[in-house]
Order: structure tokens, then C-alpha cells, then sequence
């Protein structure tokens, strides 16, 4: 699927998702993720109570916002919809409306540092991410007054040279912010993104289902 979608469905974040990520062999999730190349794919571990892991191509997350709204929305779609997820980080709260809200602490994702440009033409021209910088979003202001955000975030340290969409991101910036912001990142995704009381913070977004297929092709593990 593709999360943090555009209000025409264009844009968003890939993202796998094993229903029964138990059937996955532990010791070859690592693999897997990497094998699909996928920003991050997710196991299901138990869909009653919400149980995930997440993978990038290189490491495990113990918290990864567009996984989380992904796996929430397709846990709805199946018929399984839920009100908490619980990744390695911890409980994170679920909201069903015309986005998927997922709402959790910000310090429980990847350590992503920020830099603020002058302008959202510089965030465009960007070549590279900046020098010695392993998690990083570099942003600027659309519109101040509105909230509204132009960003490109950068991963090399979890395996992703620049990511179209990150929630975790969204999540830090909004609690530096202290205000309700709505991100235009990558090449078409949008994030939306709010403090909540008690130094949480939700993002929402759209998701897009693009295909179901078997894994791996020739068979069961």
C-alpha cells in the first residue's frame, strides 16, 4: 500500500504488510524486509490485540509512524479494526475517521534532527542530505499562519536515502513546533500531525491499497 496519500491518492509511503506476521519466521524478517525494499515492512503478530514488529531493509523500529498508519487502516479494511497498536515502543492509540490516526510518544521513534531552510525552493534543490547526518528532515514554511510545511527527510542510517513519507518525523517536528502542522513531503505525501495532551502527538494520513500478492512467490516458508 501507500500511506500518507495525497487527497487524490497520489503520492504516499510503501509499505508492506504480513496479516499473519507470525507465519514469518523471526529469524528471517530481516531478510525479508530487505528482500522487498520497502521504506518498512510490518508483521503482524496478533491482529486482536494490535501486536506488530517493524523493519526497514536494514534494522528493526520499535516505532515507525506510516507503518502504523498503514497497518491500522488494513486492519479496518480486513474486518479487524482496532484501538491500539502495540509496536516494540509501546501502546499507540488508533482513531478511525476520514484519515487513520495513530497518536504516540515522539521520543519512541528514530532520532531524526531537523533543519529549517529559508525557503521551500532550497528544500526542493537539495542534492543530498546534509553532511554527517544519519536521520534527518530538512523543512521550511508554506504558509506560517496555516501550518502548512514543505519537507524532504533523509534516513542513510536505517537503510533509506530519503524517505517519501515519515511519520515519526512528523511526530517529532510537531512536538518541537508545539502546534498542529500538515507536511508536504517527498515527491506528493501528505502527513498531518497535532501535539495531544500528556506529550503525545497523532498524525493521520490517507492510505492507498496498491496489490496483494504471495510471499515468497514460490511458496510458504
Amino acid at each position: 500500500m501507500r500511506v500518507f496519500c495525497a487527497p487524490d491518492g497520489s503520492g504516499g509511503n510503501r509499505l508492506g504488510v504480513f496479516l499473519d506476521g507470525a507465519a514469518v519466521p523471526e529469524a528471517e524478517r530481516q531478510a525479508v524486509a530487505a528482500d522487498l525494499g520497502f521504506a518498512e515492512t510490518v508483521f503482524v503478530a496478533d491482529r486482536r490485540r494490535g501486536e506488530i514488529r517493524i523493519f526497514t531493509p536494514e534494522v528493526e523500529l520499535p516505532l515507525a509512524g506510516h507503518p502504523l498508519v498503514g497497518t491500522a487502516w488494513l486492519l479496518r479494511e480486513v474486518g479487524a479494526p482496532v484501538e491500539v497498536l502495540r509496536p516494540p515502543a509501546g501502546e499507540v492509540q488508533v482513531r478511525y475517521g476520514e484519515l487513520t490516526h495513530c497518536a504516540g510518544d515522539p521520543e519512541w521513534g528514530p532520532p531524526f534532527e531537523f533543519v529549517q531552510v529559508d525557503s521551500a525552493a532550497k528544500v526542493d534543490a537539495l542534492a543530498e542530505p546534509p553532511r554527517d547526518r544519519g536521520l534527518v528532515g530538512v523543512w521550511a514554511w508554506l504558509d506560517q499562519a496555516a501550518g502548512l510545511i514543505r519537507e524532504r527527510v533523509f534516513a542513510p542510517g536505517a537503510g533509506v536515502p530519503e524517505d517519501e513519507a515519515t511519520g515519526s518525523a512528523a511526530m517529532r517536528l510537531a512536538a518541537q513546533l508545539g502546534r498542529a502542522i500538515e507536511i508536504r513531503q517527498g515527491r506528493g505525501s501528505v502527513i498531518h500531525a497535532q501535539p495531544l495532551a500528556g506529550g503525545r502527538v497523532e498524525i493521520g494520513g490517507r492510505v492507498v491499497l496498491e496489490e496483494v500478492r504471495p510471499y515468497p512467490p514460490g511458496g510458504a516458508w
